[in-house]
């Protein structure tokens, strides 16, 4: 174990390759002055406020995997990861992990027991998770790690050790970084910027007026306090009401009972999430415990009944799981209601996309950093010095977060959190949704819906059945709207483009 909780990461550029963003190549470590040689050996201490502190349930690595600058400190120079892999050393460790990925799990069994290397990277916690994904959907009973998972879905009496061995002199950034995100506390600094507009009792004009007309984020107080939900919504009262009823977690299906269990064991890079869009229609209670807020109200794609693309969730996720970077679907706009718990908010403009985040150019794939701490690690503090700064928050129980369409966010739980999202499409917002689904690529870019292709004219359709008329008008004031825009300022209107200077008319 570590002999201080304080770590020192030192900021590297990232590289990326075939849409992946690849992670950092060197990571050092800080703890105390002395040199520590089991199981790492700490560089000498730096300034304090830029070391990163470790969760208090932190335990040092399972394998003993180092980072890769803590082998300038072995004398003999020894890398275990370079002797285990022979001839396959000079690939990197993602192509390694990458190859690995393609076994089934006996495979992976058999060939851990090679060498020292691949021990470690057979063990890598990632493969024997995508492992379980792919092949339990219906669920899966987490027995303190992934591997221990696996073998007991298919061999529930077969023992497994609930630790792993210890291997000296293995270096590697990689496999390191992915222990390190696991267990790294939040740092302060990134908590403590909050300059999202925050209201209270506001009226549905002003909340038109001066947030969802201009497409500006807000954070809206007090909206909650009828909701039965917001005092019932506990683990044992969903648990209760659940029963063996199964949501979606990821690509599986779980009852809620089994994910209470595997999140309260889980520590790793990516925490799955609990996001499932028909919660109202398995446990119809859920649905009658909560009310939309009258700011949301007006949802038009209801008029397409039970057609309409998903538009609700229900998210259960322990500290640690959230969303990275996105934009939400279809060019809807969306609120998060948070019941339990805490979240913290990053949202940038519709005009600028976060560091670390690179949108294909139809916008239908988006590569970002493996993890929301490693972008925290990395990218954050380059937004301090931006011009457009991202508007920040922590959203706390019984507060409400209005997302405008096009707006980029990353959210990540800060401690096992309930929440209630809804996605809707007002007025406002009419004209950019239709615009959105009529898009050339629209079949890869709409979601939510299994009829993606003729979603727009269904839409448009209904639209016009039910609010004749509609359509041409926000059409007409998203254009007055456009042309505002675009009209010159008065110092613009009295400059001579031809001449640079001023004319004067009288």
């Amino acid at each position: 174990m570590l002999g201080s909780k304080s770590l020192i990461f030192k900021q590297q550029k990232r590289k990326r390759k075939n849409g992946k963003i690849k992670k950092s190549k060197r990571i050092s470590v800080s703890a105390k002055e002395e040199m520590v040689a089991e199981p790492y050996q700490i560089a000498p201490k730096e300034e304090e406020d830029e070391g990163f502190s470790l969760k208090s349930s932190a335990q040092s690595d399972s394998y003993g995997v180092q980072p890769l600058g803590n082998l300038y400190f072995n004398p003999s120079f020894h890398n275990s990861r370079n002797t285990g892999l022979g001839n396959l050393q000079t690939l990197t460790d993602e192509l390694v992990l990458d190859i690995l990925g393609l076994l089934e799990g006996t495979h992976l069994g058999i060939l851990s027991t090679v060498s020292k290397g691949f021990y470690i990277f057979c063990n890598h916690e990632p493969l024997w998770r995508n492992l379980v994904l792919e092949t339990c959907k219906g669920g899966f009973l987490f027995k303190g790690c992934w591997r221990s998972t696996f073998v007991s879905a298919y061999r529930p009496s077969f023992p497994v050790l609930s630790f792993g061995l210890k291997v000296r002199d293995f270096y590697s950034d990689y496999l390191f970084q992915s222990w390190l995100c696991a267990n790294l506390e939040m740092k302060p600094e990134w908590l403590e910027r909050d300059n999202i507009v925050r209201r209270k009792g506001i009226s549905l004009d002003e909340f038109v007026m001066d947030f969802e007309e201009p497409n500006k984020p807000v954070l809206l107080e007090g909206c909650l306090e009828n909701w039965p939900g917001l005092e019932k919504w506990n683990r044992d009262y969903l648990v209760e009401k659940c029963g063996d009823v199964k949501f979606s977690v990821g690509p599986v299906e779980m009852k809620l009972e089994d994910y209470f269990k595997y999140s309260d064991q889980v520590r790793e890079e990516r925490p799955l999430y609990l996001f499932d869009p028909k919660f109202a229609e398995k446990i119809p209670q859920l649905g009658k415990d909560y009310d939309v807020p009258m700011y949301f109200n007006e949802d038009l794609f209801s008029v397409l009944g039970n057609e309409r693309p998903d538009h609700r969730w229900i998210i259960i996720g322990p500290a640690g799981s959230g969303s990275s970077f996105h934009i939400d679907p279809n060019s809807t706009s969306a609120w998060n209601a948070i019941i339990k718990g805490s979240k913290k908010w990053i949202l940038f403009p519709p005009d600028v996309v976060p560091p670390g985040v690179h949108p294909s150019p139809d916008g239908a794939e988006v590569a970002s950093p493996v993890s929301i701490i490693e972008w925290f690690m990395n990218f954050y503090s380059a937004t301090k010095n931006w011009k457009k700064r991202p508007i920040e928050c922590v959203c706390k129980a019984g507060e409400v977060i209005f997302v405008p369409n096009g707006w980029w966010h990353l959210v990540i739980n800060l401690e096992d959190s309930i929440a209630i999202t809804q996605n809707f499409v007002s007025r406002r917002n009419l004209v950019n949704v239709l615009e959105f689904l009529k898009r050339p690529n629209a079949c890869t870019l709409v979601s939510g819906t299994s009829d993606r292709v003729n979603l727009h004219d269904k839409f448009k359709n209904a639209i016009e059945a039910h609010l004749p008329g509609t359509i041409d008008e926000m059409t007409l004031k998203a254009e007055e709207k456009k042309a505002q825009q675009n009209k010159p300022s008065f110092w613009e209107s009295v400059t001579d483009s031809n001449a640079g200077a001023f004319r004067f008319s009288f």
